[in-house]
């Protein structure tokens, strides 16, 4: 018995000691930070569940602001660096892209254990990630986006029959829109019909909701992953399951397999792959690793900033009567408005420029040091972040920081203006990046810009939209999630004006 209580209480120190060992880390450079906690680091809401991530690195980011440019922390037992400093945000980016070149969980997964995560460029590093972002980007050229713009405005139809069909009932707004950019995404990359607008249990629409999981059983393989990368190798554990992979790759393979056998051409994603499959002979695996990747870009993000964008409309009636204006103005009677025209209404950027600010869809980068390099902590003071060490950006706290923008919880698109110098302004100071920056930006902008805009001119040309008293006031973020969705959802009405 008293050997077996030893056992126990050895067990338990060793795992003690495994998990505070690093502790020192920052202390031992002399850079500040606020205590970590054992297993829980600096960010206990991440297994709390208590508060959104995002907030809880925010009330961090205030407290050393103007004191350092960055500050240490840690994410269970691995330290971290949270950057302060606008400038050195956009370095680490840009200017140091070679010192951290890679995304945080490019360890997390690879091809074998998980092969459609672990071919993502996004999961990818060094050479392998060039490599495959060679072959995604010129599936987003200017023809291509104008290629597709078609089969987007399709899916606009269909979005505008439901929001006819259930007037005068509140619909979330998230939810709406998810089921638009599913069908946009799904059409463009598969050539598929999702019927999200038509089928509440849509397997596409479905399978779509289980890819960005935040289930307690994801949140695990994340804290082994993290924690003890070997471990999660042995295991073989993954982020995307076995049945959703295999749904995806039967869903590409079907694809083009109906394409080749009937000889069709269409301009579109899917054909972009099928032409990297003839050149370089990639695999089916392959393929739909490349599908599974615009459709996360496409689908996810996309619809959080068109929730949020119609939110604020919602809210701001001066706002929606000046951006409806600009609409109907640019629209020829009894028509639709083209690609081009689409591209060039000023005020529509602006409204969704200001809707990215506030509500940027991923809040945060993290990424991570891949060759050692001095960095300023103060204008006295350099240290050395070594390799494996993940500078994280909070782009949530930057883009509501009071320093760079006057009233920064008030929604005002105007502070997009031309007249006041537009976006370049504040990307130039490292205080905008809803899409990131530098080499590894997100793959998908162009696609998902075009995309968000048609779906804002389809609705607010054609109905009036309110806040519905469901939605809370003010706006929690729901702090189950990763990326910056509404607790309770959005809730809006939707009026038609014909």
């Amino acid at each position: 018995m008293l050997l077996t209580l030893s056992l126990i209480v050895g067990a338990i120190g060793a795992l003690y000691l495994y998990l505070v060992w690093n502790f020192d880390y920052w202390t031992k450079r002399n850079v500040p930070g606020p205590k970590p906690l054992p297993f829980l680091g600096n960010f206990p809401s991440f297994f709390l569940r208590n508060q959104h991530s995002l907030e809880e690195i925010d009330e961090i980011y205030r407290a050393y602001k103007s004191k350092v440019n960055f500050v240490g922390l840690f994410s269970q037992r691995s330290p971290r660096m949270l950057v302060i400093s606008p400038q050195l945000a956009r370095d680490v980016l840009s200017k140091q892209f070679k010192n951290f070149h890679d995304n945080e969980f490019a360890d997390f997964t690879n091809k074998d254990a998980d092969p459609l995560f672990g071919r993502n460029p996004f999961m990818l590093s060094g050479e392998e990630w060039k490599s495959k972002r060679s072959e995604i980007t010129p599936a987003f050229t200017t023809l291509r986006m104008k290629a597709l713009y078609s089969l987007i405005e399709d899916v606009c139809g269909r979005m505008t029959t439901y929001l006819k069909a259930n007037q005068g009932a509140p619909l979330e707004t998230k939810e709406l829109a998810a089921k638009f950019t599913t069908d946009a995404v799904s059409n463009c990359i598969f050539a598929a019909d999702a019927q999200s607008f038509t089928d509440e249990n849509a397997e596409i629409r479905k399978q779509g909701r289980r890819l960005l999981s935040t289930s307690p059983l994801a949140l695990l393989v994340l804290t082994v992953m993290s924690l003890c990368p070997p471990l999660a190798r042995l295991l073989k554990l993954r982020l995307i399951p076995k049945d959703i992979e295999r749904f995806f790759t039967n869903l590409m393979a079907d694809a083009v397999r109906y394409r080749e056998s009937n000889s069709i051409k269409r301009d579109d994603y899917l054909e972009h792959l099928i032409s990297l499959k003839n050149k370089k002979e990639i695999s089916e695996v392959d393929m739909a690793a490349h599908g599974v990747t615009f459709f996360i870009d496409g689908f996810e993000t996309s619809s959080v900033a068109i929730s949020y964008t119609l939110y604020e409309i919602a809210k701001h009636p001066a706002v929606q009567k000046r951006l409806r204006q600009e609409l109907n103005d640019a629209t020829p009677k009894n028509d639709s408005i083209t690609f081009e025209a689409l591209q060039e209404l000023p005020y529509l950027d602006q409204v969704i420029n200001e809707a990215l600010r506030l509500w940027p869809p991923a809040g945060l980068i993290s990424k991570k040091c891949t060759e050692p390099i001095q960095v300023e902590l103060t204008p006295n003071q350099n240290v050395l972040i070594g390799k494996e060490v993940c500078a994280m950006i909070s782009i949530w706290s930057l883009q509501r920081d009071p320093e760079y923008y006057e009233n920064p919880l008030k929604f005002d698109p105007d502070r997009f203006s031309p007249e006041n110098g537009g976006v370049n302004q504040y990307r130039e100071k490292g205080c905008y990046m809803p899409f990131g920056d530098g080499p590894r930006q997100c793959l998908g902008m162009r696609f998902a810009k075009m995309q968000v805009k048609r779906g804002i001119y389809e609705v607010i040309k054609k109905f009036e939209v309110t806040v519905n008293p469901k939605t809370k006031d003010p706006l929690p973020l729901d702090p189950k999630e990763f990326l910056t969705m509404a607790l309770g959802g959005i809730w809006l009405d939707y009026k038609p004006l014909e």
